[in-house]
């Protein structure tokens, strides 16, 4: 018999797309033989605790909205053996993109919850300097991308698509390396750089392939340094991160490693969109600790191992 499941949706997202979403995922699923209920808490601690109660029990955790609700689902089932469903509604859809979930069909997204295939894929795991805990699923951004990421949110009064693009010539201006102290898998280094993105997977901030060639499911996580450069120079090197050829520029240095370090002092860390706090951090990625509901990945020859591959070299 098809396993209940639990809708976990944010009424207010996407001025009431969301919630059109579920209710139209609940009625395809529903005349699929599940049984479905909406679930929606009265602020994010109250859908995080009812999304906990669902990964306790036996029903499917299915969030419907975009990044910021998955971050805070994953807070509830990675880790765990709860299965958990994606149906994308929100502006970014990150996560979803990179396993290859429908973005732009409620049905069809309903219909990869409906069809039950768990594939297993990794998440990132955080710890701070208080020993808090905190899971996610796309990139860590800890630099130029995170100062860009804050002062955006300053602009809610700007339409969503100009609040990114405002931010990064706004903080042009007045943003200078950051120095940091890395620890990758036991060795250490300090060095100053314009950012440093942890990846789980390639993309944040709506498609933007900051960590091109993260797989969400090899068990490691992507490291993306970009080094001093010039203002004009980073201006000429951001628009390429769309496209990912970014990594191509002598002055950014990619590697893989199981956990990372990251320190440096005030300077805060988002990761799928969502304040973590300050630095230092230490990050780990898990593997399958997401008991996903997706197709597994098409056969290919997927990202060639290059020589930093597995961990990245000190500058």
């Amino acid at each position: 018999m098809p396993e209940p499941i639990a809708l976990l949706v944010n009424p207010a997202a996407g001025r009431g797309r969301a919630l059109r979403a579920a209710q139209l995922a609940g009625q395809l699923l529903t005349s699929r033989g599940h049984e479905v209920r909406v679930l929606s808490g009265p602020d994010p601690a109250g859908s995080l605790a009812l999304a906990r109660q669902v990964a306790a029990g036996d029903e499917t955790l299915v969030a419907v909205g975009g990044d910021g609700l998955v971050y805070l689902a994953l807070q509830a089932v990675a880790g765990t053996e709860a299965r958990f469903g994606i149906i994308p509604a929100g502006t970014g859809n990150d996560i979803a993109r990179s396993a290859g979930l429908p973005l732009t069909d409620v049905a069809a997204a309903a219909e990869v919850v409906a069809a039950g295939q768990i594939r297993p894929i990794d998440a990132a795991h955080t710890v701070d300097a208080d020993g808090t805990v905190r899971w996610f699923g796309t990139i860590l951004a800890a630099g130029f991308d995170a100062k860009v990421t804050e002062r955006g949110n300053r602009t809610a009064w700007l339409p969503r698509s100009l609040r990114y693009n405002v931010a990064v010539f706004a903080e042009l201006p007045v943003f200078t390396p950051i120095p940091y102290q890395l620890e990758i898998d036991g060795g250490t280094s300090e060095l100053p750089a314009m950012l440093i993105a942890v990846g789980n997977t390639p993309y944040y901030g709506k498609g933007m392939k900051m960590c091109p060639d993260a797989v969400v499911d090899d068990g490691l996580l992507d490291l993306t340094i970009v080094h001093p450069v010039s203002r004009f120079e980073l201006i000429k090197i951001f628009p390429k991160v769309y496209s990912g050829r970014h990594v191509d520029h002598s002055r950014v240095e990619v590697g893989r490693a199981k956990t990372i370090r990251i320190d440096s002092p005030g300077v805060l860390a988002y990761a799928d969109g969502e304040l973590l706090g300050g630095l230092p951090l230490t990050v780990t990625a898990v593997p399958g600790a997401v008991h996903l509901l997706a197709a597994p990945p098409e056969p290919g020859p997927g990202p060639a191992a290059g020589p930093d591959a597995g961990s990245t070299a000190s500058p």
